[in-house]
């Protein structure tokens, strides 16, 4: 068992109370930093093993949130009533089922929907100021941190209105006294942790900003459309990579093998797939690799580059692309991302040289 969870499930059967870790301290106790498809059923079945259950669950939350800890049982009430139950947090009782590795089938239900609470912004808390704070010191607060919006609030879950450099300017424009929060505060517009984030998007999208309700009902963050467009720049930057590095090879490739030559690039076991080859589009990666691999077939690209070498490379990014396929809420690691960068570099140099010798 992983040492971390004994002792977890020692102290919770003590009826102590575990310390709270980030959702990424967890996933290194396992030796991992995203919750690939894997990686979340090996965890689980360790926790099943243990008799443990995480709160909120490990994978519908955001990487740095924190996650308690409970003991396994069927219909109890949550440890904190901060937190959600075992239900509201996707847990039944067969989640925690031990698992038979040589069984036909060991998939486990995962969350499907990317929900607001997988953003960083609606994770990492808000300033606010109360609705008697100076018109002042609001502004002096929006400058000096780069803020669009102020949330005007009297605690930490009670939201007043909402302060905006629209707001303010508007009032200001059309000569209406203003020396507090309250007297240029306007609407507000709020979604929970738990909504769907394409359910948020128009109402981010129309309002520049959402502010994020929690479980606890504490207003945990604010998303703005400028965060909305960098969590998306960084979950579809694979995809647009691999797109640009898989027509950098055809290219590469292009018509310069016959189709008897493409088709023997296929998996001998798989008979049928040869006779649907008609172009290097019908290629995927790994045959991309098996056709250059020899000697003969790679003297025909014509290029001073090292075959083997090359073709280790173009290898890992195969295996960075089936990462990237099954497709991971929290992305791919930092070193894979920044290897696909240097190989899309790479190819294009590559297909540059040879353009301008053409």
């Amino acid at each position: 068992m992983i040492v971390e969870l004994e002792r977890i499930a020692e102290e919770l059967k003590a009826g102590d109370t575990p310390q709270p870790v980030t959702v990424r301290t967890f996933l290194w106790w396992f030796g991992y930093q995203r919750r690939r498809q894997g990686v979340v059923l090996e965890i689980r079945e360790h926790l099943s093993k243990a008799g443990i259950l995480t709160v909120p669950d490990f994978e519908d939350v955001w990487v740095d949130s924190p996650i308690a800890f409970a003991l396994f049982k069927p219909d109890a009430p949550s440890p904190d009533p901060n937190l959600p139950s075992d239900h509201e947090a996707g847990l039944d009782e067969n989640s925690l089922v031990a698992h038979d590795h040589g069984a036909a089938n060991t998939w486990i239900s995962r969350e499907a929907t990317y929900r607001v609470s997988r953003l960083a912004a609606a994770n990492q808390g808000v300033v606010s100021i109360p609705p008697d704070g100076t018109l002042t010191q609001a502004v002096t607060i929006m400058m000096a941190r780069g803020f669009s919006q102020l949330p005007v609030m009297t605690n930490d879950r009670t939201v007043k209105g909402m302060l905006s450099w629209r707001s303010i300017g508007a009032r200001l424009a059309l000569g209406t006294p203003v020396t507090t929060a309250r007297d240029a505060m306007e609407q507000f517009h709020i979604v929970r942790s738990s909504d769907s984030v394409f359910d948020a998007m128009q109402a981010i999208v129309t309002h520049d900003y959402v502010l994020v309700r929690g479980i606890s009902e504490k207003i945990d963050g604010i998303v703005t459309a400028s965060d909305l467009s960098l969590q998306f720049h960084d979950l579809t930057e694979p995809f647009l990579l691999l797109s640009e590095v898989e027509n950098l090879v055809r290219n590469l490739i292009g018509d310069r093998y016959e189709i008897s030559e493409l088709s023997a690039a296929c998996d001998p076991r798989d008979s049928g797939r040869a006779t649907n080859i008609e172009t290097v589009a019908d290629l995927n990666f790994g045959e991309y690799i098996r056709l250059l691999q020899k000697e003969e077939r790679w003297s025909k690209l014509q290029l001073a580059v090292d075959r083997v070498i090359f073709c280790q490379h173009l290898d890992e990014i195969r295996e960075v692309r089936n990462d990237v396929m099954h497709f991971d809420p929290d992305g791919i690691e930092p070193d894979k991302l920044d290897r696909l960068r240097e190989f899309t570099k790479f190819m294009r140099d590559l297909a540059l040289v040879r353009n301008n010798a053409v």
